[in-house]
């Protein structure tokens, strides 16, 4: 039977591949990589580096350009959905055209599947048109999550104090109630510059894992300029920004 691994490969550093993704590297036949077109250099040396060093003798690499997805229509839910059935129909080709019997195909996540990422999601549609039979298990991986908390030598959680985790979209609408911690990610317009700072810290990183790391914290008040000129010049001097931060109440 066909076989489909989902495997979470790290937020940037090689040395964040964990034993068990490893080990699902060196008995994958077949790699299948959604190329997305602002994904930049150093990003797809990080993982050839990855495939060369723990990949399987004569494994393949087949890539396909990744399904467009509308950034500005309003409507974002059905602009999701319309995304994953068009990325359900490219994963379904390359699993037809590209993997054989008894073989195993890979998909590989940046951090970890489980956040923010449709493969899962994807791979789910593709069984359930019924045109495709194949197992799949999914190999967590080190999330940009987890790589801030430990860069910044800090525990997500606090006792009898809740976490959240969303986006900079989300964030726009406003600091949660209810919540004193809050993980924010996929924040393309630095959405912590327009939150009430009083009584808020923020713990900061960008490209975590690689040698382009920036790493800031401080009150949110003197923080945000600071962080808007950091993510402004590594915008300008990259192309592109991936960052992930939390916000913390620092009063009761």
């Amino acid at each position: 039977m066909q076989h489909i691994l989902v495997i979470g490969i790290g937020a940037g550093d090689p040395d964040h591949l964990t034993l068990q993704a490893a080990k699902a590297l060196a008995r994958t036949d077949v790699f299948f990589i959604l190329d997305k077109t602002e994904e930049r250099q150093d990003m797809i040396r990080l993982r050839r580096q990855i495939l060369t060093e723990h990949g399987r003798p004569g494994h393949r690499v087949v890539g396909v350009p990744d399904a467009e997805r509308d950034r500005t229509t309003p409507a974002y839910t059905a602009a999701v959905d319309d995304w994953r059935h068009r990325r359900a129909d490219l994963v379904e080709q390359l699993i037809a055209e590209h993997l054989g019997p008894d073989e195993t195909g890979a998909f590989l996540v940046w951090g970890d599947p489980s956040l923010y990422d449709s493969v899962i999601a994807v791979v789910d549609e593709v069984l359930a048109r019924g045109d495709t039979s194949f197992g799949y298990e999914v190999i967590p991986g080190i999330s940009s999550v987890s790589a801030l908390a430990a860069r910044h030598r800090t525990t997500l959680t606090r006792v009898g104090r809740p976490l959240q985790i969303t986006t900079g979209r989300r964030l726009a609408e406003g600091l949660p109630e209810g919540v004193d911690d809050v993980v924010v990610m996929l924040d393309g317009q630095a959405a912590f510059a327009g939150i009430d700072p009083d009584g808020v810290e923020i713990l900061y990183g960008a490209y975590l894992g690689t040698p382009d790391e920036i790493l800031t914290a401080g009150p949110l008040s003197e923080a945000a300029p600071r962080i808007r000129d950091l993510r402004d010049e590594a915008r300008a001097r990259k192309g592109w920004i991936m960052d992930t931060y939390l916000l913390r109440r620092t009063t009761p």
